[in-house]
């Protein structure tokens, strides 16, 4: 049974606890620590534990109490919080008004990948939906740089938001599909 008032102390608005591996002291298993670099953030070195493919859960039964009080007293902005304040910054805009309104209203990114700019657009980007702010993507492509790339879907508006790495992000408008 998770501990409810833990679960109210770290889910404030666009806020997440740290995302940290799942691991287990080899020598006294059973309860799960959170990995950070070098071990994990009650002080058992790396060394000594069994690392999982899971995230740790601070509101899990078996969570160190150690590990449980850290990842409580450190949150990190959530990814929504993270795209807000690049799209701040972002080349002015409507796509980029509608999509900062979008973020305060609670929409989700529903995807932000990082990668080569011409093998980004090609997979994700769906140029053809793109109906408002796309002048500036094929700079991009041209470019031939390192990209990142976020989908926002709210209601019936989609946004892509095109951070490229040495440059200012934009925010387009996409027809929603599938």
């Amino acid at each position: 049974m998770s501990d409810p008032d833990l679960r109210g102390r770290w889910s404030g608005p666009g806020r997440r606890p740290r995302f940290l591996a799942h691991c287990e002291d080899d020598d006294a298993p059973g309860t799960g620590h959170a990995l950070s670099k070098g071990g994990t953030l009650c002080g058992i070195p790396r060394d000594r534990v069994t690392v999982y493919r899971s995230p740790f859960d601070p509101t899990g039964e078996t969570a160190c109490p150690g590990c449980r009080a850290q990842v409580v007293g450190d949150p990190e902005p959530s990814v929504e919080e993270r795209l807000r304040h690049r799209v701040r910054g972002a080349v002015p805009g409507r796509p980029r008004e509608e999509l900062l309104a979008a973020l305060r209203q609670g929409a989700e990114v529903g995807l932000w990948v990082d990668g080569p700019a011409q093998d980004l657009v090609r997979h994700y980007a769906r140029r053809e939906r793109i109906v408002e702010g796309g002048e500036l993507v094929e700079a991009v492509v041209r470019a031939d740089r390192r990209l990142g790339l976020a989908r926002v879907v709210h209601g019936t508006r989609e946004f892509v938001v095109f951070i490229p790495e040495d440059g200012r992000p934009f925010v387009t408008r996409a027809e929603p599909g599938p």
